[in-house]
């Protein structure tokens, strides 16, 4: 277990060096800090709708991340495939679980880092009046939940090709009927023609249902679980892919 922490933790360190060591990390965190903004007080009129929450914020939430996440993910594994230091990487001492691991934590870190700078809303909304707190914790708890699954969704796609423009293509497409499925004016639609049981099957395999649950407050066990075991099995993928072809 010792070593599969510390050679995890060398793994996250050196990839957490990556991000912020180009200024790509920088402008990544600028242009999501600006779209949040700009949707939650222009798109959404937060100030006239005169009710102080972040409602508007994490409504929007679920499509800012659908195309900036995949652009992050997108060089996981298919830049070490193009460069082809992939075949080094293969050869660390360290097991394909702990690279498979320590790339995608270092990536949820680094969102986790642009989420965490979201803050001022927070204080902005708690300036303007009496916000919930619980729905804005379990909010955020469900922003970074999803943000994972995004994630592990993008890190899939990434190792699947050395292509990075077509690991985001196949990562946007994936998390678009991912969102679709539970996003209500679609299960509107359905529930006109198909049976109740077939709709919330469906929507219960949405990243947007389980966070609507969230951002209203209500922390779910259900929805916990829902979240990390996408996350396990994309990573799960993301390691059958690199083992294929490590042994091929």
């Amino acid at each position: 277990m010792s070593t599969f922490m510390s050679n995890t933790k060398a793994i996250i360190k050196r990839e957490l060096s990556g991000y912020f060591g180009s200024p790509v990390a920088y402008v990544f965190i600028v242009i999501f800090l600006l779209l949040s903004g700009f949707f939650t007080f222009s798109v959404s009129h937060f100030y006239e709708q005169g009710q102080a929450d972040l409602r508007a914020f994490f409504q929007w939430l679920p499509w800012i991340f659908l195309f900036l996440i995949p652009a992050v993910a997108m060089r996981l594994w298919a830049d070490e495939r193009r460069t082809g230091t992939i075949e080094l990487i293969l050869t660390l001492p360290a097991t394909l679980t702990e690279l498979v691991i320590g790339k995608f934590v270092a990536a949820w870190i680094f969102l986790s880092i642009a989420l965490f700078l979201t803050f001022p809303l927070v204080i902005t909304v708690a300036y303007l009046g009496n916000p919930d707190p619980g729905g804005i914790i379990c909010g955020y708890v469900g922003s970074f939940l999803m943000a994972g699954a995004y994630l592990s969704v993008g890190s899939m796609t990434s190792a699947m090709t050395r292509n990075q423009v077509i690991s985001f293509i196949i990562s946007v497409v994936i998390c678009f009927f991912l969102v679709l499925a539970g996003w209500p004016p679609v299960t509107q639609i359905l529930s006109g023609w198909a049976p109740l049981w077939l709709v919330s099957g469906i929507s219960s395999f949405s990243f947007m249902s389980h966070f609507n649950a969230l951002q209203r407050g209500v922390l779910d066990l259900r929805d916990l679980v829902y979240y990390l075991s996408v996350i396990f099995f994309m990573l799960f993928a993301t390691g059958v892919t690199l083992q294929n072809r490590k042994s091929a």
